[in-house]
């Protein structure tokens, strides 16, 4: 807190935050820890990153006068101190130092190796973001350290970093890479016709230079990977051999479990036989009873009350003269022990109550006044 007025109610506080950070909804916040409420009425941004509002401040008219005088009097001074470099927001950054000739290679997306590293800071970390410079303080882009200090102090090869953003043009330095002795020789060679055009070895390549010559190009490596693979099929063919005679040898077995699968489904149909035989057995010997006006074939259901008997004959059964033939009875007995009876028939089911003279009648299915009946 810098100033509070207690009769405006009007407190300036001063916040250090990260970028993204709601300073609106921080006011009110307070206001609601306060528990009087409050709320943002002005905000003013005094720092961001190392630029301050004390600090190399300039208005618009500065920059327009400056503009003036370097167009009319070719007098960058004044240009000069209103209008600093880039390389002065970097300032807080780690730096690395990058010989001349690998400066145009990283501006057009080379990796940032270990043999054209010049200088280093002390402290970089892995995954820390540092900016990579020329000898004379240009920043050539920001990167991600891939080595520590450390490290980087005891290697002789390998990515020190990895590219994040480019900064400088292409072709600010002059371009450096290409003009080794093996590239002088290739390009030697491509001029008397040893090579093709693209570099690569033809019939009137010397043996020498394909026995010494190494390509790191994505195009032989390919080539390579591709030899490599080849080589491991063959050998796995080789070795899969002897498995395509034990197979052969094994063929008989699989035969006879093929057949003991053929007679399986046999066996199944003469248990299916054996029990549709006992069914019309017991059928048999059921229909030779003379009925005593139960149903063997009534399943019951658990309703509000007592088990409900179900008639599930078919129809053909269901005849005029008794079960099997008197259903009438049928129902008769089972209404007289305080219970109803649903019979199904093929155009679905009826239920049956008894009346005064006890004789069944179907019961609609929605009757008022019955309790207990499906």
């Amino acid at each position: 807190m810098i100033e509070y007025d207690p009769e405006r109610r009007l407190g300036i506080f001063w916040v250090s935050c990260e970028a993204g950070t709601y300073i609106r909804t921080l006011c009110v916040h307070l206001g609601l820890l306060l528990g009087v409420g409050g709320q943002m009425q002005e905000l003013r941004r005094v720092r961001s990153g190392v630029m301050s509002e004390k600090d190399h401040m300039v208005t618009m008219h500065d920059v327009l006068d400056a503009q003036w005088l370097y167009d009319n009097h070719k007098d960058e001074s004044y240009l000069r101190r209103v209008v600093y470099p880039l390389e002065k927001l970097l300032t807080s950054h780690k730096r690395l130092v990058m010989k001349d000739s690998a400066v145009n290679a990283i501006c057009y997306g080379a990796k940032i190796m270990l043999p054209g590293v010049l200088r280093y800071e002390d402290g970089i970390e892995v995954n820390q973001e540092i900016v990579v410079i020329t000898t004379k303080g240009e920043a050539i882009c920001m990167a991600i350290a891939l080595m520590t200090t450390a490290v980087i102090s005891t290697c002789d090869h390998g990515i020190v970093a990895k590219i994040k953003r480019v900064i400088m043009e292409r072709d600010t330095y002059p371009r450096k890479w290409g003009l080794g002795p093996k590239a002088s020789q290739k390009k030697l060679m491509i001029k008397q016709g040893l090579l093709d055009k693209h570099g690569k070895p033809t019939d009137s390549t010397p043996v020498a230079w394909t026995q010494e010559y190494v390509d790191y190009s994505d195009s032989a490596k390919r080539e390579v990977a591709a030899k490599a693979a080849k080589a491991p099929q063959e050998v796995v063919e080789v070795v899969k051999a002897p498995k395509v005679v034990d197979e052969v040898v094994k063929a008989p077995k699989r035969k006879r479990e093929s057949e003991s699968d053929e007679t399986s489904p046999q066996l199944v149909k003469k248990e299916k036989k054996k029990k549709k035989d006992k069914k019309a057995k017991a059928g048999v010997d059921s229909a030779d009873d003379p009925g005593d006006g139960v149903c063997r074939n009534t399943a019951d259901t658990k309703g509000e009350g007592a088990a409900v008997p179900r008639c599930v004959c078919p129809p053909a059964a269901l005849g005029v003269g008794g079960h099997r033939n008197r259903p009438q009875r049928l129902l008769r007995s089972v209404l007289l022990a305080g219970r109803s009876v649903e019979v199904r028939h093929w155009g679905g089911a009826e239920s049956y109550a008894q009346n005064d003279h006890g004789i069944a009648s179907p019961i609609p299915k929605r009757l008022p006044g019955l309790s207990g009946l499906p």
